[in-house]
């Protein structure tokens, strides 16, 4: 913690405010814990990204807005990327992934979804083509050649670039227009006192797809769910926004959007690694690429990028 975060919170009318170090997200943010006789709060410290700070605010009052529970943003340095927030406690849904009543915390966390959906989307920047096209590039550029040190053959390019292509129109089908936070997972919801879903790291968030943080719920790559759980909670979700979509061509959505999602990931968790040296996102592969194998290996059409990432 740098003097600067100190003198600020102190400038906020908290003397001698003691803070601790929080187990931070793959950004450069960084998070402390508020220790003080008076006051409690969590500090979010941006100063390496500045530019995220106004973002983070105005996702926040959009959210707060639609009756989305987030962190209460108690003050703000826009010139030094600093933010107070409430302290909403230290349980994620993550740590109720194991318990008896796991089922009801994701139902709640299915809730909050379908009120997040509510939320303005207007002028966030879109999920279009070229953005699905360039996430999952990202798996060739990091996850075959920079961490498996693997160069393709020309078919093997043209299998993933045919993958791509129709997993890239699969998502586009869909409808689309929804607010999307993005990383909507166990790591991100807390539960609060009144155990009530608080929802955080939101700040980039997008328009897209109507499945797509329905897919960063229930195939969490951080937590696996039972497979007819999974298909349970889908058909709840589908249900609870009122569509009229038949279980295979929803479950079509669902599972084209987490290919999409799952192949980013692997792209994203080996430039962690490689580029950043976070060498700790590396034991959440297997299931990352577990998920993608599954669930390509329902289409017969995904054959050959199935039997291409078995083979690397």
């Amino acid at each position: 913690m740098h003097k600067e975060l100190k003198g600020w919170i102190e400038w906020l009318g908290i003397e001698d405010p003691v803070l601790h170090p929080l187990h931070g997200d793959a950004s450069s943010r960084r998070y402390y814990r508020l220790e003080h006789s008076e006051t409690k709060g969590m500090v979010m410290d941006a100063s390496e990204l500045k530019e995220s700070v106004p973002v983070f605010i105005g996702v926040g009052w959009r959210l707060m807005d639609a009756k989305v529970r987030i962190p209460t943003i108690r003050s703000y340095e826009l010139n030094k990327g600093f933010i107070f927030l409430e302290d909403v406690g230290s349980t994620h849904l993550l740590d109720k992934y194991h318990g008896d009543d796991a089922g009801s915390y994701y139902e709640k966390a299915i809730r909050t979804l379908v009120q997040m959906q509510e939320t303005p989307s207007k002028g966030l920047e879109p999920y279009d083509a070229a953005f699905l096209l360039e996430e999952m590039n990202l798996m060739p550029q990091w996850y075959i050649k920079a961490y498996l040190g693997r160069t393709l053959e020309c078919l093997e390019g043209r299998i993933l670039l045919e993958s791509f292509s129709l997993i890239c129109k699969e998502v586009l089908s869909q409808p689309q227009g929804m607010f999307v936070h993005r990383d909507y997972h166990s790591r991100n919801l807390m539960i609060d006192s009144e155990e009530e879903i608080t929802v955080i790291d939101f700040q980039d968030a997008r328009e897209g797809p109507l499945t797509y943080d329905l897919v960063s719920l229930l195939r969490d790559v951080y937590a696996e769910l039972d497979a007819q759980e999974i298909e349970r909670l889908v058909l709840l979700f589908r249900d609870l926004k009122g569509l009229d979509v038949d279980d295979e061509t929803f479950m079509r959505w669902f599972d084209f959007t987490g290919l999409q999602r799952h192949i980013k990931i692997l792209g994203i968790f080996a430039r962690l690694s490689v580029r950043d040296g976070k060498e700790g996102y590396l034991k959440d592969i297997p299931l990352t690429l577990k998920y993608i194998i599954e669930v390509g290996s329902k289409y017969p059409e995904l054959e050959g990028l199935v039997q291409l990432l078995k083979s690397l």
